[in-house]
Formats: C-alpha cells, structure tokens, sequence
C-alpha cells in the first residue's frame, strides 16, 4: 500500500475541514476519481470503500451522459431525498468531493460554497 506523505495529509485534512465548517454538512469526503477515499469525516456508519466507488461511478457516468447531451461543462450532481441531500463535484482531474447535506439546509445555499472548495481542490491537487 502506497503511503501518503505527511503535507498531503494535511492539506486533505484542512480542506475536509473547510467542507466540514459550511453550515448543513453532515458529511464529507474527498474521493480520487478511481474511487479511494482521501479524507473523510462521516456523521454516521458508512462502508467507505462502497462510498468511494459509487461516488466515482456517479459522477463518470454523470459526465458522460453530459457529454452525449452536449452540456458544456459538469458542475456538480445532486440527489435529493426528503432528509438528506448529497452533492457531489468534480475537483480537477485527479479528485472529486462529495458532501451529505442535512435536512434543515437549504442544499443551494451549500452549493456555491461546495463549487469554490472543489475548484481550490482541483487548482492544488
């Protein structure tokens, strides 16, 4: 198993925390585009492995099918239930970061917060 050097670690750590200070995040996580899982917190039980893979599927095939409709560019997907929102973004080629939004927010209010992290994101890593 690869280790990850320690500055890595901490910029991971601190952009988990950035996501985690946005009012309404629940959960986070910062996934590589192959679907393992960087950096995380999790308000709950959550089988990190399945989560990493799924969100990777997610958001290729999200970008695939804007491709075949000639969107001009993927900012995030949403999946939206009565209690929870998750949103996820792409953050350059290398990433992508998800978060679980509670029920008592307002998910757009989240989401232009949430863009400008994954840009960052994407701009470092």
């Amino acid at each position: 198993m690869r280790q990850v050097p320690d500055m890595l670690k901490e910029k991971i750590s601190g952009f988990i925390e950035t996501i985690r200070s946005i009012d309404g995040v629940a959960a986070c996580a910062l996934v590589s585009r192959d679907g393992i899982v960087a950096g995380k917190y999790f308000d709950r039980d959550l089988n990190e492995q399945w989560l990493g893979a799924l969100l990777a599927t997610v958001l290729s095939s999200a970008e695939s099918l804007g491709g075949i409709i000639k969107m001009k560019s993927l900012e995030s997907i949403a999946i939206r239930a009565q209690d929870t929102s998750l949103m996820v973004f792409g953050a350059g080629e290398n990433f992508l970061v998800a978060a679980i939004i509670n029920s008592r927010t307002d998910p757009l209010k989240v989401h232009s917060k949430m863009l400008a992290i994954a840009r960052t994101i994407g701009e470092s890593m």
